[in-house]
């Protein structure tokens, strides 16, 4: 298979855009509400993106596989799969808070190597290949040059769920040593981590469709995107995004 990242990455733009123009046909609209096995919520706007973002990319690259949250996985020994979340933050989609994104990740070889973040309603698009740089809405983008926890902002998802997998005493410590904290959470909080505009943002739990844009991103724009041991991966279930000067403080509330 001839692998081409340029085209490919600029076609995960185009299923990120389509997938989240989508998503505004049912943006503050009263839709039902289902509940999955593990009760976090799902409603139609979730199966009807993804679905059309799985026909965009089989229609440019039918030998591909796919992974989505909503409908499994297709053609899983391709080289080249697709990891899609058509709605990451539900919760704020359902309430009509804007900081809800469409996420496309690339994996070759298991290695991710293209991520885009697309928050329709800010009309917010960030995305990176390897190799290439990051870009917010085309222009280069950074993480921020913050070398102090006291100085930094602190962003995270939601601060219960860090009680359910252990993790609540690290939490806790970067919320009262950070200068700000708040939660603008999901991917948009990654993102906003991506552009400078927050310094740290962690995550208790994801899964590989929420975390699989986000490493390639936030390398690309000078930062790292880790686990809590400070592994560079998408597979372990957590998630800490920041620059480089703060990875060892904050890394070090864990470790205590």
């Amino acid at each position: 298979m001839d692998f081409n990242l340029q085209k490919i990455h600029q076609a995960a733009i185009e299923i990120a855009r389509l997938g989240g123009k989508r998503t505004l046909n049912y943006y503050k609209k009263n839709l039902e509400i289902e509940r999955k096995s593990d009760q976090s919520p799902v409603t139609i706007a979730d199966r009807k993106t993804e679905a059309l973002m799985r026909k965009g990319i089989a229609a440019r690259f039918p030998d591909h596989g796919i992974i989505g949250e909503e409908h499994g996985k297709i053609n899983p020994e391709s080289p080249v799969q697709w990891i899609l979340d058509p709605i990451d933050g539900t919760k704020s989609f359902i309430h009509g808070v804007p900081f809800y994104t469409t996420l496309v990740g690339i994996l070759y070889e298991n290695e991710p190597v293209s991520g885009v973040i697309f928050a329709p309603v800010l009309e917010e698009l960030c995305e990176a290949a390897r190799g290439e740089g990051a870009r917010l809405n085309e222009k280069t983008c950074s993480v921020s040059d913050c070398s102090s926890l006291q100085e930094a902002t602190f962003l995270t998802t939601d601060v219960t769920k860090a009680s359910e997998v252990d993790l609540e005493k690290p939490l806790k410590k970067l919320i009262q040593k950070s200068r700000l904290h708040r939660t603008w959470g999901d991917a948009y909080g990654h993102m906003m981590v991506a552009t400078g505009r927050a310094d740290i943002m962690f995550d208790p739990e994801l899964n590989i469709w929420d975390a699989a844009p986000l490493l390639p991103i936030l390398q690309e724009a000078g930062g790292i995107f880790c686990d809590v041991n400070g592994r560079e991966t998408i597979q372990t279930g957590n998630g800490i995004s920041t620059n480089r000067e703060l990875i060892n403080e904050v890394l070090a509330q864990f470790q205590e």
